[in-house]
């Protein structure tokens, strides 16, 4: 059955259709209120003219399609499918940055807290996202303090002899050592922190109030007063949240800047009526093809193109064959919309965009639909078009005017601001000021040596680089090399007493991050920042987050610095490691020589400079080094 007659099969419900290229690959997923119309709407006359409409018609040999109850349903599909098969006529979301959750791991022994960028299905409880994205950790960190949860990468499996200075700087019980703490002391510090988490501080207030009743009558008296520090410090962020919710509702603002066929969009977090934060998206290759609407008719232009002229855009009609190849901005945000908040845990209750789109009213239903909290009011998605609403809308579109030219004109970011998102990127405590890098070098096990360089404040600290030779390693081994430079290194600045760096960077995949990762806890330094780079992929796995690696923009700021700071590394490596193997062929070759000895090979190469240049020498020359005798040998040799 040829695809037009297969058409003709296609039932006429609401569902969604994925075209197909000759592979089998699916090139495109669109959802229908009518399948049958909707599919053969492609096959119209007239269709044909538009050229990207042609050459999704011209690559697609099959339809598939998935009969669903209602167009909301088609919906939520639509958007799972497109995620799940990225098919290459879609618009695809693509993000510089995604937002943290704290996770609450309830599924270990001795649960702990971190912040994450993925959720995935594994018992543990998470909580967010959080705006701005420091946010996450400023809360993790209030956790260590007042309820004591550790974010360690220990292994809490088995006991260990003594704690880290977590415990002793009180932010962590200690479950690492037997008898520090008990199950049920542990058990009732997790279930307050997830009463925090769910934003439940009367009930979590009214559980220390019963057990700071309970200890002040124990004459447990330091307990009791950590019961009261706890309740002074939930009353505090319980009164910062009636303000903040009293100041106005949560919404998210787009705008948006098109130009060259390049486009970049930002959306502006306000929460509690105030701007948290700003996101960025990029589009260096928007695909080549917008699907026909339902009826297949052209827009009138009218609500598609609200505000598009004060945004940098020009107005378009689809109508008009001159617009057949221009980008679309209803189509773009009904896309864009669908994959930021389909299936989330969090929606704000506004979101305002710059244009309309057709399916906008089905999304607001599924959207309020899937709000977990049932006192939560319904979403809105809204076009405004004057006062203080298109005012936001014109400022988030300035902004994207701002960083389209930041992304595409190649406007360098100063230093602090790369630093800044490196620590967003990577989840670091602090701001990185000291950065560490090691790689390994070796061909075949030969001459393995190792570098370290060393990234301070915006530029590359040659002084403090530093050479190893391996020593404790045979043949092949990158992962025991790299445990036993990381090992040195450290176990040195222990006994300096310096302070570590504020990140160390390992030129590798997992099983170099892990030796390194392992030498570290050898010396019992924890919590101390770890990543690596692996190469050609340049993804970067965090120690701790390793099922989450990063893979940054090819074009971002903080990717180029990392690339900088792996290629010095690398590039030290493989001159030491070349110095070294040329020492030793300068050597192996003298020491071939009858009576030519180590030391007579070090007072030519140090007199010559090379064994070239030995070569060249006359007897003459070599007598002015070593002995006649001597010298007629070298020469003899050479000759031969």
């Amino acid at each position: 059955m040829d695809l037009l007659q297969k058409i003709r099969t296609i039932p006429t419900e609401p569902g969604v259709y994925l075209y197909k290229n000759a592979e089998g690959e699916v090139i495109y997923v669109g959802k229908a209120k009518n399948l049958r119309s909707r599919v053969a709407s492609y096959f119209h006359e007239g269709r044909w003219e538009d050229s990207k409409t042609g050459t999704l018609v011209r690559e697609a040999v099959d339809v598939d399609y998935i009969v669903v109850a209602n167009n909301k349903e088609a919906l939520a599909l639509e958007n799972n499918l497109i995620k799940q098969r990225k098919p290459r006529f879609n618009i695809l979301l693509r993000d510089d940055k995604t937002y943290p959750y704290v996770k609450l791991t309830l599924g270990e022994r001795w649960p702990r807290v971190y912040v994450t960028r993925r959720l995935r299905k594994d018992g543990s409880a998470y909580y967010g996202p959080y705006f701005p994205a420091n946010l996450a950790y400023r809360i993790v960190d209030l956790i260590h303090r007042n309820f004591m949860i550790p974010s360690c990468k220990v292994d809490l499996t088995r006991f260990h002899p003594r704690p880290c200075l977590q415990y002793y700087i009180k932010r962590c019980l200690g479950p690492c050592v037997k008898d520090l703490t008990t199950p049920d002391a542990y058990q009732e510090a997790v279930r307050d922190v997830k009463l925090f988490l769910e934003g439940r501080p009367t009930d979590l207030s009214r559980s220390l109030h019963t057990r700071m009743e309970q200890a002040a009558a124990a004459e447990e008296y330091e307990r009791a007063a950590r019961y009261r520090d706890l309740i002074s410090t939930v009353e505090q962020l319980q009164e910062r949240q009636r303000i903040a919710a009293a100041e106005g509702d949560d919404a998210d603002v787009f705008g948006y800047h098109y130009e060259n066929g390049m486009l970049a969009v930002n959306l502006f977090h306000m929460r509690g009526g105030r701007v948290v934060d700003r996101r960025e998206f990029f589009w260096e290759d928007l695909p080549e093809f917008a699907a026909p609407s339902d009826a297949d008719a052209a827009h009138d232009g009218k609500d598609e193109n609200v505000g598009t002229a004060a945004l940098g855009c020009p107005v378009e009609r689809r109508s008009t064959a001159s617009a057949a190849d221009a980008f679309h901005p209803g189509e773009f945000f009904s896309a864009l919309l669908k994959q930021l908040y389909i299936g989330q845990p969090y929606v704000p209750r506004n979101l305002y965009v710059p244009v309309n789109f057709e399916d906008r009213e089905t999304l607001e239903d599924l959207l309020s639909e899937q709000v977990a909290d049932p006192r939560a009011a319904r979403v809105h998605i809204q076009v405004p078009q004057r006062g203080d609403k298109r005012a936001l809308i014109d400022l988030a579109g300035t902004n994207a005017k701002q960083s389209y030219d930041q992304r595409f004109r190649v406007l360098k970011p100063n230093a602090k601001a790369i630093q800044e998102e490196l620590q967003e990127a990577l989840g670091l405590p602090e701001v990185p000021k000291r950065i560490e890098c090691f790689d390994i070098s070796h061909i075949q096990g030969a001459e393995t040596v190792a570098s370290m360089v060393v990234w301070e404040d915006g530029k590359m600290k040659k002084s403090d680089y530093r050479k190893f030779i391996i020593r404790t390693v045979e043949g092949v081994d990158d992962f025991a090399s790299m445990r036993e430079v990381v090992t040195r290194r450290y176990k040195r600045l222990q006994q300096e007493e310096k302070s570590m760096p504020s990140l160390v960077l390992i030129d590798g995949g997992l099983g170099q991050l892990h030796a390194a990762a392992e030498a570290l806890e050898s010396i019992e330094i924890i919590n101390q920042p770890l990543a690596a780079i692996a190469k050609r992929e340049e993804i970067l796995y965090v120690y701790g987050q390793e099922k989450d690696p990063i893979a940054l923009d090819h074009h971002s700021p903080v990717l180029h610095l990392i690339q900088l700071i792996r290629d010095e590394a690398h590039r030290f490596a493989v001159t030491f490691h070349r110095k070294r193997r040329q020492m030793r062929d300068r050597s192996t070759e003298l020491l071939e020589i009858p009576g030519v000895g180590e030391s007579t090979t070090r007072r030519l190469l140090e007199h010559f400079g090379s064994v070239q240049a030995v070569k060249q020498a006359d007897t003459g020359a070599l007598s002015a080094v070593v002995t006649r005798v001597q010298a007629e040998a070298i020469s003899n040799h050479f000759r031969k």
